[in-house]
């Protein structure tokens, strides 16, 4: 039976260790019986993002994606795992590539994340997002630190060049993603 309260003790216990394969853990066994979360978290219905904990630690987020929706290049300079509870979320990972005026990017690769399966992202990672498939799709998103406040780049869809962060140019949610 999922708990929230429980989940995020679980996670800042595991996050004051610094150990990511205990989050890893921690995500899986959450994501595991999706009727329980539900219950706790509701079904992903409409796309958007839910704050569920936020912490100068540890930020925990409900991401749903709607269908095509998608991100630019960007980073998040925290340690992230991803759990996908419903659907599909598709990571193209990006490598910088120096250039005499600015840094650009490059694709480097990427992974489907698919319901069930949990993803662990280091610091550096730069990465972008797409949900290919044609309803909702729902993630539980945990950050090693204050998702909001860190000092993160993205890259300009266009000439890959590396910009200051904008949430709002980052991804198409309707509503402003800000804490709790």
């Amino acid at each position: 039976m999922f708990d929230l309260d429980q989940f995020i003790a679980d996670l800042r216990a595991s996050a004051t260790e610094r150990s990511r394969q205990a989050m890893q853990a921690i995500v899986a066994r959450a994501i595991r019986d999706t009727a329980s979360l539900y219950r706790a978290i509701g079904t992903p219905d409409e796309a958007g993002a839910q704050v569920l904990y936020h912490g100068q630690d540890l930020t925990v987020l409900n991401i749903k994606w709607a269908p095509g929706q998608m991100t630019l290049p960007h980073n998040h300079m925290l340690g992230a795992v991803i759990g996908m509870y419903d659907g599909r979320e598709d990571n193209v990972f990006w490598r910088k590539v120096p250039n005499p005026e600015r840094f650009q990017i490059e694709a480097a690769g990427g992974k489907a994340i698919g319901s069930g399966d949990v993803c662990v992202l280091g610091k550096d990672i730069i990465h972008s997002v797409i949900n290919p498939v044609s309803r909702i799709s729902g993630a539980i998103h945990v950050y090693d630190g204050d998702f909001f406040n860190p000092h993160r780049s993205m890259w300009a869809a266009e000439t890959l060049t590396e910009e200051p962060y904008e949430q709002s140019r980052v991804s198409s949610f309707r509503a402003p993603l800000r804490p709790a």
